[in-house]
């Protein structure tokens, strides 16, 4: 009855449910199908994995065998290629120490240049060499020892056949092999019993190819690890190396050292790599020259337990899948929630007036789709915003007309106000050519070009400073200096004699015979610079500020109207970056520097 009510419930009208409950079903023998084939296929490759590590940690260990190996034989060649050297290296073989250094001696004050001392090359080569222990030099003839130490210590030892066995152990020895320290020969240095391996050479007089002694290289073994690099922490079992005899030269489990391998003659027959030998994976190199074996030996069991681990992490994975499977399903449906739910949420920010916001969903299912045209609405809906900001463009074009318009009849009845006084003090015959000049200024601005140039502006600016160039005689004088190839530049009409006005009305000084008025034109990048220059009177700091403040904010209602106006109608028109500068200091004058863009001789205003 549970069952049934259950089915009604959540089965027989939920095609969703339906749908999970196959989807889980297929998954589930899918899942466990896979596993079981994967473990099959991961244990052998994680068998032949271990292997390759042993392969390539036993090749490491050789060739830091063969290194050192060829090092030893290196060192003889270095001595017989140099006659001076070998003829030095058989005297010390052949003679008494004594002899050795008095023959030394003679030779260094008999010839001209110094000839290689044996003693002093043998030293080298192990101070070269950080895995030397110890070097010895044996002669056969004085049975002498000559040990160089890594303490950069040299000693000579006496192995007289009669109280020593270095000798028979010096003649027993295998020429060019690789082995163990002889335990006589140790003894004799007293050396540390550490793991140690030595290799062997002949030394021959080079005239004679007689044997004169016999050269030992004790290197440490430990350094041998050194030589395993990355895989000193991955191999497993046992990795020896094997004198030609079965010693052990190097064990990283420690336990055979010191003896003979329990199984050197098993694996001396074994030829191939991955071959079973006594319950043990080998694999093998062995250097012809030296006679040493390099062996790895992974014990079966061992090799094993290294896909035992996997089982258990497969196991654990295909839950881990069983259950994802079941859960997936029921995710991917809240997936479908949350997605519209974050439709609704965008909804609202729009309601809320964010025009920015955008739906992030790039699918191209139908929730897909409706976030595209939600955000396609949105980018037309912008669009239209746009072009009402265009129209409130055209709005501040009017605006600017409007600030000119104002500032047309403040010029004028200011000049109107010069003349009247001018007629007023005196009837002098030079009123008729201030007359005339403003009558030019006017016709100016009556009948504007259709384009205003910067020659234009400064030919208004020369206008109105002759008037007062009149007025004032020998007081007063100007100076207008612009490039020529400047001359033909777009400006804004009545952009600098606002400016000038400024100056004549509250700048300049009609007591002092020394007013001057400049106006430099300067191009720089994609600026023009203009730098209106006077010596007047300046401006106190706390009005300085108040101007300033000014020109940042028109929207306040301040004075210094023509300087407010010639600002804003810059930055209206071609942005902040455009407009005034302002500096005075009280007494001194005022430099009024104002920024243009350079629109070329065909004005083009990008909004």
């Amino acid at each position: 009855m549970l069952p049934a009510r259950m089915y009604r419930k959540y089965f027989k009208n939920n095609l969703f449910m339906k749908i999970i409950l196959l989807f889980s079903l297929i998954a589930v023998v899918t899942i466990i199908t896979f596993s079981y084939l994967m473990f099959m296929l991961m244990s052998q490759a994680a068998v032949q994995r271990q292997l390759e590590i042993q392969k390539r940690t036993v090749e490491s260990v050789n060739n830091y065998f063969q290194q050192k190996y060829e090092s030893v034989q290196t060192m003889m060649r270095d001595v017989y290629r140099d006659g001076d050297l070998t003829a030095n290296t058989s005297y010390l073989m052949e003679h008494p120490y004594e002899d050795y250094v008095k023959y030394r001696l003679d030779r260094y004050f008999s010839e001209s240049n110094s000839t290689t001392d044996s003693i002093q090359f043998f030293k080298n080569k192990v101070e070269d060499d950080p895995d030397i222990r110890s070097l010895l030099l044996y002669s056969a003839a004085e049975q002498q020892l000559y040990v160089f130490n890594d303490h950069n210590q040299f000693e000579s030892i006496s192995t007289n056949a009669a109280h020593s066995f270095v000798p028979d152990a010096m003649y027993l020895g295998e020429e060019g092999s690789v082995s163990i320290p002889n335990i006589w020969v140790r003894n004799s240095i007293s050396i540390a019993d550490t793991p140690m391996f030595s290799v062997r050479s002949p030394i021959n007089n080079k005239l004679s190819l007689r044997n004169i002694g016999q050269m030992l290289v004790f290197f440490d073994a430990d350094k041998v690890w050194e030589s395993m690099g990355n895989y000193k922490d991955d191999f497993k079992g046992t990795i020896v190396v094997l004198s030609a005899e079965g010693d052990v030269l190097f064990d990283t489990s420690g336990k055979f050292y010191g003896k003979k391998y329990p199984y050197h003659e098993q694996i001396a027959s074994a030829y191939t790599d991955g071959e079973e030998v006594e319950g043990m994976m080998i694999t093998k190199l062995t250097h012809s020259q030296g006679g040493f074996t390099v062996l790895s030996a992974v014990p079966k069991e061992e090799l094993a337990a290294t896909y035992q681990g996997l089982r258990n992490m497969i196991i654990t994975v295909c839950l881990i899948c069983i259950l994802f499977a079941i859960i997936t399903p029921s995710l991917f449906i809240s997936n479908f929630a949350k997605r519209t739910h974050g439709i609704i949420r965008f909804t609202r920010k729009v309601k809320n007036g964010d025009l920015n916001a955008r739906i992030t969903d790039y699918r191209e299912d139908e929730l897909g789709q409706i976030s595209k045209s939600f955000n396609d609405m949105l980018d037309e809906l912008n669009l239209y915003i746009d072009r009402v900001f265009k129209a409130e463009i055209k709005q501040k074009h009017t605006e600017i007309t409007a600030l000119e318009a104002r500032v047309n009849p403040h010029f004028l009845y200011n000049t109107l106000e010069v003349i009247r006084m001018r007629a007023i003090s005196q009837g002098a015959s030079d009123v008729g050519e201030m007359i005339y000049s403003l009558s030019v200024l006017f016709k100016s601005y009556v009948y504007p070009k259709p384009k205003h140039t910067l020659k234009d502006e400064l030919e208004a600016c020369r206008l109105y400073l002759e008037l007062f160039r009149i007025r004032y005689k020998d007081r007063f004088s100007y100076e207008l200096q612009c490039p020529k190839e400047l001359e033909g530049r777009i400006v804004l009409k009545m952009s600098l004699q606002p400016i000038i006005e400024n100056y004549i009305l509250h700048g300049m000084r009609p007591d002092r015979s020394d007013n001057h008025i400049s106006i430099l034109l300067i191009q720089e990048g994609a600026f023009l610079r203009a730098v209106v220059t006077d010596n007047g009177r300046g401006i106190m700091p706390e009005r300085l500020e108040q101007l300033k403040n000014g020109l940042q904010n028109p929207e306040e209602q301040s004075e210094s109207f023509g300087l407010r106006s010639i600002h804003e109608r810059l930055r209206l028109l071609y942005g902040g970056e455009h407009g005034i500068q302002l500096d005075s200091e009280w007494g001194l004058g005022t430099t009024v520097t104002v920024y243009f863009p350079d629109l070329g001789e065909d004005e083009v205003i990008h909004v």
